[in-house]
């Protein structure tokens, strides 16, 4: 209702002034609709002043557009391929972020309304006029008139939880274990986790854009969630199994058990956990793991300070930390390569390798959070790859956003040429038959098409059915009215009022037919008109409505269902590589020889699938023939890319591997590989390759000593079963034979 109120006051403000006032009926059209197209027909997102300035900055947008079709318009052909430009061109504008593409098809009715004859070049200024007026009046009003209040920023968000990881860090280093339901309990860490997904935050908040503050902190969240998962695993880390034992069985129960934090009392015994006097001994053994904690939890507040008051965290804060974890590193290899006594129980090491990994992720939203609210241009941080936007130019950070996505493979891309194709047609149709206002059959096209075929026939039914009733409605006006312009300057209001109001709530159906009454009374008063105008209305959103079903048909009519399938399976077939790659360089000989594996094709994908992924989640429909857990696809790659960045970082070995430990390690990974693959299979809806062979397990921590005490193996063994444990979850998310 507040949003009706608005957006008709803006209408008719200008509409009446420039109707009755100074009796400019091309000025008043313009007037009217462009609260119409930015108010209502765009959903730009946020509170009132930020869907004021999103509206500001269209504005220079829509004069150019009104400016074009005015100037195209002298033939059908030109204004053809202006419609096939400015279509796809404002619909792939949607990899700017939500607030663009909201604005996107508002932007598209300014060319579509100035692109259709008469021919009149002359009248330009005042189309120009009637725009701005009514573009700033609704500006007014979104800021004035009921305005929406604002939400809390991503900032603040992020903030918040890393106020409680912050928390959780303390109290592990304390050794404190408040009950189920504190701010530290495992179940709150999650919560907490999950509530920084892009899908759980209103779109204008989104870190979505391709500049180097809006990337450092959709990376800063992604560090956040991991550090917060990682937190709420270490509060019930139990003994694990060897890497071998779990990164070859695909979906086996140890990998489940190390996952959900659920271990037995075999587990335990087999482990060395069975004793008080083994848990003492692994609480001395583990004192470094404190320190390091404490590290976390005084920088997450330093975090949450900086997100806070908008001030970048401090300069010496990454190093300092790297120092913290290289010197925890190599007192970890001092143990393991001391006495034998000396040695801290397998469980313990595994503990300390957890610890390491989330300091790491600590370090990663430090830095982030730097980047993203210093905002300029830097040196290359350190891992370079992971941020290579820091010292790019900001030109080169759009053109590298908007490339990727010109690929078929792109949602994005595909929605473009969909609806560019569907306006391209509608324009020509609408140009050589001559329809009286043919600029609606545009309209239907741009109002009515959706992702899928499926969902687009839904809206086409309730469309016509919901026109069909206006139409009848509007005749019985028009006819009983005659031209009596002071009724239908007095149903206007009341009309849209009701349409902008109602139609959300109701329908297509119902918005169909109360804004045929709409734009049938605000007609009738710029020109006579008589109860043929209801049907020219008919005719054109019948008209418009095939050829944007038949588009739909045509291209791409399954949406994102299938892309998602194929981007997943491409994604997580990229990451097979970095994996092995990551493997080897950590059993180089001698140590750190080998090259680092690239990272950018598994970041290229990474972006594809979670644009599919998005789109996917926004479209209707039955999704029980595929219960795949896509987000969890998400959270694994970007598991892989963590892993292949910070191991070789800190988990060089020390001193040459043995060759049977290199050789039970490559046949872990080469296993952990097949898995992915076999996941990949299933996303992508093939057939799954056969369950990878079993490959012997470690009996006891004791018969791996000279293989597994090197911290790079122990670290590299928790990567591995982690992942293997996530794989086991994505694929026992699809029910037996789908």
């Amino acid at each position: 209702m507040h949003r009706a109120v608005r957006v008709t006051t803006a209408s008719c403000a200008g509409f009446y002034l420039f109707v009755y006032g100074v009796d400019r009926p091309e000025t008043a059209l313009y007037a009217l609709f462009g609260p119409v197209a930015l108010g209502i027909l765009s959903p730009i997102p946020g509170s009132g002043r930020q869907r004021a300035a999103v509206i500001l900055r269209a504005l220079p947008v829509g004069l150019v557009l009104v400016t074009l079709g005015t100037v195209l318009a002298v033939h059908t052909w030109a204004a053809v391929l202006g419609m096939l430009v400015v279509g796809f061109a404002l619909t792939f504008a949607a990899v700017a972020g939500p607030r663009p593409a909201g604005a996107a098809p508002g932007l598209q009715l300014f060319y579509i309304l100035a692109c259709f004859p008469p021919y009149a070049p002359d009248t330009l200024g005042a189309r120009l006029a009637g725009l701005t007026l009514g573009v700033l009046l609704l500006a007014a009003c979104e800021v004035y008139l009921l305005p929406t209040p604002p939400t809390a920023t991503y900032r603040q968000s992020l903030a918040d939880a890393v106020t409680i990881a912050g928390r959780a860090a303390a109290a592990a280093a304390s050794g404190d274990r408040s009950a189920e339901g504190a701010d530290d309990s495992a179940d709150r860490l999650r919560e907490t986790g999950r509530q920084l997904r892009l899908s759980r935050l209103p779109p204008a908040e989104r870190p979505a854009g391709a500049g180097r503050a809006d990337r450092a902190l959709a990376q800063a969240g992604a560090a956040a969630r991991r550090l917060l998962d990682q937190l709420a695993h270490l509060r019930h880390t139990p003994p694990t199994v060897s890497v071998v034992a779990t990164a070859t069985s695909g979906r086996g129960a140890n990998a489940d058990a190390d996952a959900t934090g659920q271990d037995t009392k075999a587990e335990a015994d087999a482990t060395g956990q069975g004793t008080k006097a083994d848990a003492g001994a692994e609480t001395d053994a583990d004192a470094p793991s404190a320190d390091l904690l404490g590290r976390v939890a005084a920088l997450c507040e330093a975090i949450a300070t900086a997100l806070r008051t908008g001030r970048p965290p401090p300069r010496s804060g990454p190093p300092v930390l790297d120092a913290a974890m290289r010197d925890f590193q190599g007192l970890r290899i001092t143990q393991a390569t001391g006495p034998p006594q000396s040695v801290p129980p397998a469980p313990v090491l595994r503990r300390q390798s957890s610890v390491l990994a989330l300091t790491e992720s600590a370090r990663i939203l430090q830095t982030a959070v730097r980047v993203g609210l210093d905002g300029r241009r830097r040196p290359p941080i350190p891992p370079r790859e992971l941020f290579w936007y820091a010292d790019t130019p900001t030109y080169l950070l759009w053109w590298r956003r908007l490339t990727g996505h010109m690929t078929l493979r792109s949602v994005l891309f595909q929605n473009a040429v969909r609806t560019a194709l569907g306006l391209g047609a509608a324009r020509l149709v609408a140009g050589s038959l001559d329809l009286s206002h043919g600029f609606w059959v545009l309209l239907a096209v741009l109002t009515l098409g959706r992702t899928t075929a499926g969902g687009t026939w839904t809206a086409v039914r309730s469309a016509l059915a919901g026109t069909l009733a206006g139409a009848l409605a509007t005749g019985t006006l028009l006819l009983v009215v005659g031209r009596h312009t002071d009724a239908y300057a007095a149903v206007l209001v009341p009309a849209m009022l009701a349409a902008f109001a109602l139609g959300p709530l109701l329908g297509i159906a119902w918005a169909q037919a109360l804004f045929t009454l709409v734009v049938s009374a605000a007609f009738a008063q710029i020109a006579p008109a008589s109860w043929q105008l209801a049907e020219d209305r008919i005719v054109d959103v019948a008209t418009g409505s095939a050829i944007g079903l038949l588009c739909g048909l045509l291209a791409w009519p399954a949406g994102a269902r299938r892309e998602v399938r194929r981007t997943m399976a491409a994604l997580l077939r990229s990451c097979g590589p970095l994996i092995t790659g990551t493997v080897e360089v950590l059993l180089a000989t001698p140590p750190g020889t080998a090259p680092l594996p690239p990272t950018r094709p598994v970041l290229h994908r990474l972006r594809l699938a979670e644009a599919a992924y998005l789109q996917y989640r926004s479209e209707p429909g039955d999704r029980s023939e595929v219960s795949m857990d896509w987000h969890a696809v998400l959270i694994t790659a970007n598991h892989i890319l963590l892993g292949a960045h910070w191991l070789p970082r800190f988990d060089l070995p020390e001193r040459t591997v043995t060759p049977e430990a290199t050789a039970l390690a490559r046949t872990a990974a080469g296993h952990l590989v097949l898995a992915t693959d076999r996941v990949a299979a299933i996303c992508a809806g093939e057939g799954p390759p056969p369950q990878p062979p079993a490959v012997p397990a470690y009996r006891s921590p004791t018969e791996v000593r000279g293989l597994s005490p090197l911290p790079a193996l122990i670290d590299l063994e928790h990567w591995l079963n982690s992942l293997t444990a996530q794989l086991a979850r994505i694929e026992s998310s699809v029910p037996p034979g789908r």
